[in-house]
């Protein structure tokens, strides 16, 4: 499966590309990619009453008019409703030529239960709120609750953002073609796009990759060379040395879930670093995961000489404040030229809420080239106090938000939500599609923070670490699904990984 997405004028490009390269020309592209809608409306709805095709007057109408012509010819009941007739001399007005079944204005649709809708009005052409006809078509649709078969994307949906652009269909299936689009994956696109139908219409992965695209989908194929696996020698601190901030006495919890999460995610150690009056409570709980008292900076110090921890988790349950704000500080600049290297910091929670007046300090330190890899894991709120004129400009999309905050940061931005986001500094960025409802629980972000901490130390770059942790955590919750908390999910992780480990041990012979 290709993981490239590609924004609509990247995809413009492509055909553009494609054409030029050959061996199809505009309306070859066009009747690959009506025939294959056609093949989905025929092979999903082999006993509807009627096909309704919804053409606009541009290249996403022009499929529309293909996938008329071939049912038609293959004897389905069709009916083509135009909003605008289209370009003499263009692939889509030869497109409407070749195709046999008389086209009535849009404005005069009327379907009937038992029908199907082939919405092929504008797809990820829209660029202004949708309305008028095209509004009145998606509310008739949606009174009679027809099955919607959308060309590209939902018509009202887009390409860029995932946005509403005043109202859009919501499809039972879409089908687009050669690479899946931002508005795929982010909400509130995704829900509105039903089952996506990947269709290779003859744009060849060469010509995709001239565009060097630099947005991927959250799949194991992005990341699963990088994934690590132990060789037979390993001993536990070549496996990595995750150490995890924990709170005061009543705000372990957190910090405990971190440290099992990265555990079972293959840290070879885990340190669970308490203050002097939470080492009690602590202690209750952990068999595996060491215990460390640590009160102060000079502390971090030590502890970095001593034991040479491979990464850190500061946040989860640690409370907001300056003493917050300096740890992290020590962490991002342990190095200071003493060669001690740490892979990473994961930054969650109060951690990055201490840095909301100040948020430049943070950021200056981060671009240290001896501070280690910065990774932070802000929810919506989150985000939007380290990052207050990113979150308010309602011109960018979420993508976008993320990546504009990441190159501010110098680090790997997780900007969580059921289309979570994970942004590099060099401008990469992956969406994730495999979120679960059952994730939107107390201390699951705790245990996403102990995976990412647990890759990093195990020799994961920060970027593919990140995407693979999300995606992990993903899987895990869909799989265990309805009941789940977060104490469950350390070890709903183990069957994911070891599928994972199998997956790269496959693919490396």
């Amino acid at each position: 499966m290709s993981h490239e997405l590609l924004s609509p004028s990247e995809m413009a490009e492509a055909d553009r590309l494609a054409i030029a390269a050959g061996p199809f020309d505009g309306i070859g592209l066009m009747r690959n990619a009506g025939a294959a809608v056609a093949a989905v409306v025929l092979r999903r709805y082999p006993n509807a009453t009627r096909v309704h095709v919804l053409c606009g007057p541009g290249n996403n109408g022009g499929d529309g008019y293909v996938v008329a012509r071939i049912l038609q010819d293959s004897a389905v009941d069709v009916s083509v409703w135009t909003s605008g007739l289209p370009k003499g001399g263009s692939d889509a007005a030869l497109a409407a030529s070749d195709c046999k079944v008389k086209p009535r204005p849009l404005s005069a649709f009327v379907a009937e239960t038992g029908s199907i809708v082939v919405d092929a009005l504008y797809g990820a052409e829209l660029s202004k709120p949708l309305s008028g006809d095209a509004a009145k078509a998606i509310e008739i649709a949606a009174e009679l609750n027809l099955p919607v078969v959308a060309v590209d994307l939902p018509s009202g949906v887009s390409g860029e953002s995932g946005n509403v652009l005043g109202q859009a269909f919501r499809a039972r299936t879409t089908v687009t073609f050669a690479r899946k689009k931002p508005g795929h994956l982010l909400l509130p696109g995704r829900e509105l796009c039903g089952k996506i139908v990947l269709a290779d219409i003859g744009i060849s992965d060469s010509v995709v990759a001239q565009l060097e695209p630099r947005t991927f989908e959250n799949i194991p194929a992005l990341w699963l060379g990088r994934f690590p696996v132990p060789a037979v020698d390993a001993h536990k601190y070549r496996r990595g040395h995750v150490c995890v901030f924990s709170g005061g006495p009543s705000a372990t919890g957190a910090a405990r879930l971190s440290a099992l999460a990265a555990a079972r995610s293959g840290a070879g150690a885990v340190t669970l670093l308490s203050p002097a009056n939470a080492m009690q409570v602590n202690a209750a709980h952990l068999t595996s995961i060491m215990l460390r008292r640590l009160d102060t900076v000079a502390d971090v110090d030590e502890f970095v000489d001593s034991r040479r921890p491979s990464a850190f988790v500061l946040g989860p349950g640690f409370g907001i404040g300056e003493k917050t704000c300096d740890f992290v500080m020590a962490v991002l600049g342990c190095d200071n030229g003493k060669g001690r290297k740490i892979e990473g910091l994961v930054l969650d929670a109060d951690g990055i809420t201490s840095f909301r007046e100040e948020p430049e300090m943070l950021f200056e330190a981060a671009r240290s080239p001896a501070a280690p890899a910065l990774v932070m894991t802000p929810h919506e709120s989150e985000f939007a106090r380290l990052f207050p004129h990113i979150a308010g400009d309602k011109n960018l999309s979420k993508l976008a938000k993320a990546r504009a905050a990441a190159e501010r940061a110098s680090a790997t931005l997780v900007y969580k939500g059921a289309d979570t986001v994970i942004a590099a500094p060099n401008g990469r960025a992956a969406i994730n599609g495999n979120g679960a409802p059952w994730l939107a629980t107390a201390g699951s972000g705790d245990v996403l923070s102990g995976i990412i901490a647990a890759l990093l130390a195990q020799g994961m770059p920060a970027f593919e670490a990140a995407c693979a942790a999300v995606w992990i955590h993903s899987e895990a919750g869909s799989r265990f699904g309805p009941g789940l908390i977060a104490e469950d999910l350390p070890l709903a992780l183990v069957p994911v990984l070891r599928e994972l480990i199998e997956s790269r041990k496959m693919a490396a012979e």
